[in-house]
């Protein structure tokens, strides 16, 4: 059985649409206009338990209002959707013990307080046993080298060491499935390794449910085989990491070394010169040419050394979101006179 199921869940919220100026204000009292905001549509989704699935999409793709969802804090419009077992949005006690949802840009930690005391507040909130708390702290502040932290402010830390704070304290009550958004958002590349040396390791020995959000491709590639790309609230792709690259990424990136004395005289007849630094030589070649060129290039070229390597992942999942992010009319339909209750408004 799937530790995760959603059908058809979707999500809208009516915006007002406040126009410029005074006249249109006053107008607005009685006269407002809305739009009808599609932010997930009728998607549908399995996760198996054990798996760490990325969530990717482009800002604004309802990757945070699907976590959301899951976690109970907002209500669908339509469809549904199970965790383990559980309604989310039902919010039920036992539900709340057994997952956990870190949001990158949003603090659930006192900032006033030291990590150590929030810690406590966790341990009383979720009824952790004091042996079951010391020891869950212990691994956790070790794994994650925070010891010396745990009794200066949540204010006087790094970016980087109150993101360590954070996922300290969504996994003291050790939950089973674990919701992140975009949690190394604004971190440094040391941060950002640390974190996901962290949550690789703990996700494979705990064995718990991940699903991620995240713009930075080395976090998926370091630790997602599943990917999930939602674009116009619609869940457009499904499976693994190299199929999108197989799938959106025509070329291959060939670099060479060239033997001293060689000249890069002619190279470009392969593909698209990327780089030349020499003796070093890059270039772009379709992927169904790249036997034929290398043959040829290994017959009239002195080479000390060549790399064939995808395109850089950025640029491949850029691509895929700019072939599903065409202009969706029906993702926005304008009416007037509404409140967002569904009440007509007042006429003058």
């Amino acid at each position: 059985m799937s530790i995760i199921e959603i059908e058809q869940l979707a999500k809208s919220y009516r915006v007002y649409q406040k126009k410029e100026g005074l006249r249109e204000a006053l107008r607005g009292l009685w006269h407002r206009e809305y739009k009808d905001v599609n932010a997930v549509k009728n998607i549908s989704l399995r996760v198996e338990p054990g798996e760490f699935v990325a969530f990717l999409g482009p800002n604004g793709a309802g990757k945070t209002t699907t976590l959301k969802l899951l976690s109970g804090v907002i209500h669908p419009t339509n469809g549904s959707a199970t965790v383990m077992g559980f309604v989310p949005w039902e919010r039920s006690l036992e539900y709340r013990r057994r997952f956990a949802l870190v949001m990158g840009q949003k603090n659930q930690l006192w900032w006033d307080l030291p990590a150590q005391e929030s810690f406590r507040l966790h341990q009383q909130i979720y009824q952790i046993g004091s042996s079951d708390f010391k020891k869950t702290m212990d691994e956790l502040t070790s794994l994650l080298t925070v010891q010396d932290l745990l009794g200066r402010p949540i204010r006087e830390l790094s970016l980087g060491e109150r993101m360590k704070m954070e996922l300290i304290a969504a996994l003291l009550h050790r939950p089973e499935v674990l919701f992140l958004d975009e949690p190394t958002i604004g971190l440094d590349v040391i941060a950002q390794h640390n974190i996901q040396q962290f949550l690789k390791f703990y996700q494979a020995e705990r064995g718990i449910t991940i699903l991620l959000t995240s713009h930075y491709m080395k976090d998926i590639a370091a630790l997602c085989k599943r990917v999930v790309v939602i674009a116009q609230g619609q869940i457009q792709y499904d499976g693994s990491l190299s199929g999108i690259v197989d799938s959106f990424s025509g070329d291959k990136i060939i670099t060479l070394q060239l033997a001293v004395g060689q000249s890069d005289t002619g190279l470009e007849r392969y593909g698209k010169l990327e780089k030349i630094a020499m003796p070093r030589v890059s270039f772009r070649c379709p992927r169904s040419e790249v036997s034929k060129s290398l043959g040829e290039i290994l017959n009239n070229y002195q080479i000390d050394d060549i790399a064939v390597e995808d395109p850089p992942l950025e640029e491949t999942i850029g691509k895929l979101f700019t072939h599903v992010s065409k202009e969706d009319s029906s993702a926005l339909t304008e009416s007037s006179d509404v409140r967002p209750n569904g009440m007509a408004a007042n006429k003058p």
